[in-house]
C-alpha cells in the first residue's frame, strides 16, 4: 500500500471527494482516505504522479509519505512521528486569539451599545451610520483572519464538490452581504431624513453573526484538532519509544552510534536501565527484560544466552551482549507501529454508510437552506427573518461528525490493542473480530505448550529402563518430530543420573504416517530396530494385551504412547504428552461466556484429542484433521457463522487466510503472522477473548458516534429551519447558536472515542453474548461429517471423562469436583460461594475454604463445569480451574 499526506480537507465531504477522484485513476484497485490523520492509502499499479495530479485536480494537495520528511530525517520512525505532529492546532490557536480580540470589539459596538447601553466615543453618539461602518470593518477583519473557510469553500465549489467550508463561507458571507445591503438602505434613509428607518436598520444587522460564525467554527476546529491529536497518542507514544542511539562493538571497542548506523550482525551492548536498540539475540550475559512497551506485560521476562530481545524493551538487571538480527523497519517495534498506522489508514466496512451520506450531504444542506428561506418568504415573514433561518441551516449542519465517527474510534481501539499486545492489521479486522461466532483453535502451541514431554516409561519384560531409553534416543535422535525431540531432551536430562549411553545405528528410515526403522551398527539384518504407534509395531512384533490396554489408558489421558521393538520382540513403551497451557481452560471459558462456540482442531486420534479437549474445557473437537484439511474445515464452519481461526504454525497459514478473521499467536512462525489479520504478541490464548472484547467495545463506540452524528443533524437542521417554531412559542435558532452547536459536534464525537482508553481489555465482568447463536446440532453434525467421526454427532458436547462421571453416578457412587477460586478473602466470601453452589440442582454439598482458595463440590448427578463456574463468577469471584 502506498501512502500519501493529503492537505486541504476539512470534512467528510472532502474525504469522499478525494476518494472518488483517486478511484477513477486507471490502475487504482482500492483507495482509503482518513480525515483523522489527513492521509490516504492506495493499492494498485497507478503511478504516484497520476494519483497526486488527481488529488490536485480535485482541489486538494497530496505528497507521497516520506518525500518531505526524508529531507530532514533518514530514520523512517522519525519521519512517521513528524507526519503525526499536530501542525494544525498552533495555527488555529493564533487565528482564534486574533479573531476573538476583534470580535469582542465588534460585540461592544453592536450588542454592547444597543442592548446594554455601553458608552461610545462622543463622535459616534447618535451616529448610527458610523457605528454600522465600524461593525462592517471589524467583521471584515475577522472574516479575513479566517479566510481559509472562504478560500477552501470556493475551491471545493469550483471542483464540483462543496464541503463544510462551503457551508461556513456561505453562512458568513450571506450574513455580511445582507448587513451591507441594510447599511446601504440606512444611508438612503439618512438622505431622506427618515430616522425611524435608520433605527430599524440597526436591529436588522448581522455583521456580528458573520464574524461570530467563523470564530465559533474555528473554536470547534481547534477542539477537534486537539481531540484528534489525542486519538493518535498511542501511536505517537510507540514511536517515541524507539531508541535514537546504540552502543556497538567495533574493532574491540564500544562505540556510540546513531540507530540508523546499526546493521544486521553488529554486536551491541546494553547495561542495566538502558533500552534495547534493535532486535537481537543474546550472546553473552543474562538479565530481566521489561517488555511492557510492546506486550503490555508489566512483569519483566528473564533472558539468557540464545534468547531474543526486541527494540524499545528495557534491560532491568544485568549486562548483556547481543547480535543484531533485525534493524530499521524490520524490528518488532517498527512492525507494530506499521500495523497500527495501517489500521488507521484503512477503512472499516461500517464506515461505508457515513461515506455515502457524506458524499451528498453538503449539496443537500445547501438546497434545504435555499428552500427554507423561500418557504419563510412565501408564508409572509420578513426577508431578514427568512434569511436568518437559511443561514442557521447552513452553519448548524455538520458533515465532519459523520466523517470522524468511525476513524477516531478505530484509531483509539487499535492503539489500545497495541498497548495490550493485541495488533489489528486493518480497520476491517478490528470491526470483524467483534462479529465472530465460532473460534477454531489449533491444538499444538495454541491450546497446549507445543513442547511435548516424556510422562511414562514402560520397559517390556526382561528389559531395563536404561536399555529402553538408550534405544529410543538412538532412533529418535535423527527424527525432527516434536515427540522425538521430547525423548532426546529427556535422555540428555537423565544421562548423568541414569548413566545412559549413546547407541550407534545405521540405515535410518522414516516411514510416513507410521514410524521409523533402523539397525544397530554391525547388525546383519536391515530394520532390526523399530519405533512407532501401537498399530505399526503390533504388525511387526507381538504386543501383549496388557501393553495395548495400558496404551489405551494413556491415550485416554491425552498422552501419546510410542512403542519400540528390536530383535523381533517388544522393547518397551514411552508415553509423551503435550501439556495444556496454564491459562487455556480459563481463556476458553471466557470465550464461552462471550457466546462463542469453541472448536479444537488437531491431527491427533479422537481419543487423545478428546482427552486434551476435556482438560482445556473444549466441547467441540475435530480430531484427525491433517494440515491440508484445516482450511477445508474452516470453510465448512464458515457456513454456520463468522469464524476466527487461531494458530501459530506454518501449516495454519491456509486456515488463517480462509477464516473471516485469522488470529496468529505472536511467538509462532512468521508465515502464520503474515497470513493473520490479528497478531497476539503475548502468545496468550486469553488475548483472543480480549481482542473480541475490545472489538465489540470499539463497534459500540462507532455506533454511538454514528448515532450522534445522524441524530444531531436530523434534530438540529429542522430546528434551525424553524420547523418547531410554533411548538416552541416563537423561539427560533440564531445563526450564532447554530455555529456554536456545529463547533461542538465533532468535538463530542472525538471525546466519545477517547472514552475507549478507559476500557479494560481483560475485564470479563461485563461480557455479553454476541449476536447470532450457532446451532449446536449443526455444529456437531458438520464436525462429524468433515472429520468422519460419527460419535461427535451421536454424543454432542460429551467426552470420555464426562461419560465416566455419568457411569459413576449411575452406579450410585458419589462424585466430587474441586474448584480453584480466586478472590475469596474471608468467611463471608466462603458463605457466599457455598450458598451459590448448593443452590444448583444436583449439588449435594460444597466445602469452601478462602485460605486454600478451593471449593470441593459433592454431586448427586452430573453438573456441567460451566454451570458451576457461572454460579461462582456471578458472585464476582474468578474460577481458575475445575477438576
Amino acid at each position: 500500500m502506498d501512502k500519501y499526506n493529503i492537505t486541504g480537507m476539512s470534512c467528510a465531504a472532502c474525504q469522499a471527494h478525494v476518494e472518488k477522484a483517486v478511484g477513477k485513476v486507471p490502475g487504482v484497485e482500492s483507495v482509503s482516505v482518513s480525515l483523522l490523520t489527513n492521509s490516504m492509502g492506495v493499492e494498485g499499479s497507478a503511478s504516484s504522479e497520476a494519483i497526486v495530479k488527481a488529488v490536485e485536480d480535485a482541489g486538494y494537495g497530496a505528497v507521497v509519505q516520506g518525500v518531505e520528511e526524508s529531507q530532514s530525517s533518514t530514520n523512517s520512525l522519525e519521519a512517521q512521528e513528524k507526519a503525526l505532529e499536530d501542525k494544525e492546532s498552533p495555527v488555529l490557536k493564533r487565528r482564534l486569539v486574533t479573531s476573538v480580540v476583534f470580535l469582542l470589539m465588534l460585540m461592544y459596538f453592536s450588542m454592547g451599545h444597543t442592548m446594554f447601553h455601553l458608552p461610545l466615543p462622543k463622535f459616534l453618539d447618535g451616529n448610527h451610520i458610523g457605528i454600522t461602518v465600524i461593525q462592517m470593518v471589524l467583521a471584515a477583519i475577522v472574516m479575513f483572519i479566517n479566510k481559509k473557510f472562504f478560500v477552501g469553500g470556493w475551491k471545493s465549489v469550483r471542483s464540483g464538490a462543496p464541503s463544510m467550508d462551503t457551508l461556513v463561507a456561505m453562512g458568513s458571507m450571506t450574513s455580511f452581504l445582507w448587513s451591507f445591503y441594510i447599511l446601504m438602505q440606512m444611508t438612503r434613509s439618512v438622505t431622506d431624513g427618515d430616522t425611524k428607518a435608520v433605527m430599524a436598520g440597526m436591529h436588522n444587522l448581522y455583521f456580528e453573526s458573520a464574524a461570530m460564525i467563523v470564530t465559533l467554527i474555528t473554536v470547534g476546529k481547534l477542539l477537534e484538532a486537539l481531540s484528534k491529536g489525542r486519538t493518535t497518542d498511542a501511536l505517537k507514544s510507540l514511536m517515541k519509544l524507539a531508541p535514537k542511539t546504540a552502543v556497538i562493538e567495533r574493532d574491540g571497542e564500544e562505540t556510540l552510534v546513531q540507530i540508523t548506523e546499526v546493521k544486521t550482525g553488529d554486536v551491541f551492548v546494553v547495561r542495566p536501565g538502558e533500552s534495547i536498540p534493535v532486535d537481537g539475540v543474546i550472546i553473552e550475559g543474562g538479565t530481566a527484560i521489561d517488555e511492557s512497551a510492546l506486550t503490555g506485560e508489566s512483569v519483566p521476562v528473564d533472558k539468557s544466552i540464545g534468547d531474543e530481545v526486541s527494540a524499545a524493551t528495557i534491560n532491568r538487571t544485568g549486562f548483556i551482549r547481543a547480535k543484531a538480527t533485525r534493524v530499521g523497519e524490520d524490528t518488532t517495534l517498527s512492525q507494530i507501529i506499521k500495523m497500527v498506522s495501517d489500521a488507521a489508514a484503512t477503512k472499516a466496512p461500517i464506515a461505508k454508510i457515513a461515506d455515502k451520506v457524506s458524499g451528498i450531504f453538503v449539496p443537500i444542506v445547501i438546497i434545504i437552506a435555499v428552500i427554507v428561506t423561500l418557504i419563510w418568504i412565501f408564508v409572509g415573514q420578513p426577508f431578514g427573518y427568512a434569511l436568518a433561518r437559511g443561514i442557521a441551516v447552513l452553519v448548524v449542519s455538520c458533515p465532519c461528525a459523520l466523517g470522524l465517527a468511525t476513524p477516531v474510534a478505530i484509531m483509539v481501539g487499535s492503539g489500545l490493542g497495541a498497548k495490550n499486545g493485541i495488533l489489528f492489521k486493518t480497520a476491517s479486522s478490528l470491526e470483524e473480530t467483534g462479529r465472530i461466532q465460532i473460534v477454531a483453535l489449533d491444538k499444538t502451541g495454541t491450546i497446549t505448550k507445543g513442547e511435548p514431554t516424556v510422562t511414562d516409561i514402560k520397559p517390556a519384560d526382561g528389559v531395563t529402563a536404561v536399555q529402553l531409553l538408550n534405544i529410543a534416543n538412538a532412533l529418535e535422535a535423527r527424527s525432527e518430530h516434536p515427540f522425538a525431540l521430547a525423548i532426546t531432551r529427556y535422555f540428555e536430562e537423565k544421562r548423568e543420573e541414569l548413566k545412559l549411553a549413546d547407541v550407534e545405528i545405521e540405515a535410518f528410515e522414516a516411514i510416513s504416517g507410521k514410524g521409523i526403522q533402523a539397525k544397530l551398527v554391525g547388525a546383519e539384518s536391515k530394520g532390526d530396530l523399530y519405533a512407532g504407534s501401537v498399530k505399526y509395531i503390533s504388525a511387526l512384533v507381538e504386543v501383549a494385551d496388557d501393553i495395548k490396554t495400558e496404551a489405551d489408558s494413556l491415550a485416554a489421558l491425552g498422552k501419546t504412547p510410542l512403542l519400540f521393538a528390536g530383535g523381533g520382540k517388544l522393547i518397551g513403551m514411552i508415553a509423551v504428552a503435550d501439556t495444556v497451557k496454564d491459562d487455556s481452560r480459563s481463556a476458553i471459558a471466557e470465550m464461552k461466556r462471550q457466546g462463542l462456540k469453541v472448536v479444537m482442531i488437531t491431527g491427533d486420534n479422537e481419543r487423545t484429542a478428546r482427552a486434551i479437549g476435556d482438560q482445556a474445557g473444549v466441547e467441540y473437537v475435530a480430531s484427525g484433521v491433517l494440515p491440508d484439511g484445516k482450511e477445508n474445515l474452516i470453510r465448512e464452519l464458515g457456513k454456520l457463522g463468522k469464524v476466527a481461526m487461531v494458530g501459530d504454525g506454518i501449516n495454519d497459514a491456509p486456515a488463517l487466510t480462509r477464516a473471516d478473521v485469522g488470529i496468529a499467536i505472536g511467538a509462532g512462525a512468521d508465515v502464520a503472522v503474515d497470513a493473520a489479520d490479528v497478531v497476539l504478541m503475548n502468545s496468550r490464548l486469553s488475548d483472543v477473548s480480549g481482542a473480541i472484547r475490545l472489538s465489540r467495545a470499539t463497534l459500540r463506540n462507532i455506533h454511538e458516534n454514528l448515532f450522534w452524528a445522524f441524530f444531531y443533524n436530523i434534530l438540529l437542521i429542522p430546528l434551525a429551519a424553524g420547523a418547531y417554531v410554533h411548538f416552541m412559542k416563537g423561539w427560533s435558532m440564531n445563526p450564532m447558536w447554530g455555529a456554536a452547536a456545529m463547533s461542538l459536534s465533532s468535538f463530542c464525537v472525538c471525546m466519545n472515542a477517547l472514552r475507549l482508553n478507559l476500557f479494560k481489555v481483560h475485564n470479563a465482568n461485563r461480557d455479553r453474548h454476541g449476536k447470532g447463536e450457532v446451532s449446536e446440532t449443526k455444529l456437531n453434525s458438520l464436525i462429524a461429517k468433515v472429520t468422519g467421526n460419527e460419535e461427535s454427532s451421536e454424543e454432542p458436547g460429551q467426552n470420555e471423562t464426562n461419560n465416566l462421571h455419568e457411569d459413576n453416578l449411575k452406579e450410585g457412587k458419589v462424585m466430587t469436583k474441586t474448584m480453584k477460586i480466586e478472590g475469596m478473602m474471608c468467611g463471608h466470601c466462603e458463605a457466599t460461594v457455598k450458598k451459590a453452589l448448593e443452590a444448583i440442582e444436583g449439588v449435594n454439598s460444597a466445602e469452601v475454604s478462602h485460605e486454600a482458595g478451593t471449593a470441593v463440590v459433592e454431586l448427586s448427578e452430573e453438573v456441567q463445569d460451566e454451570v458451576l463456574q457461572k454460579a461462582v463468577e456471578d458472585k464476582d469471584y474468578k474460577v481458575l480451574s475445575i477438576a
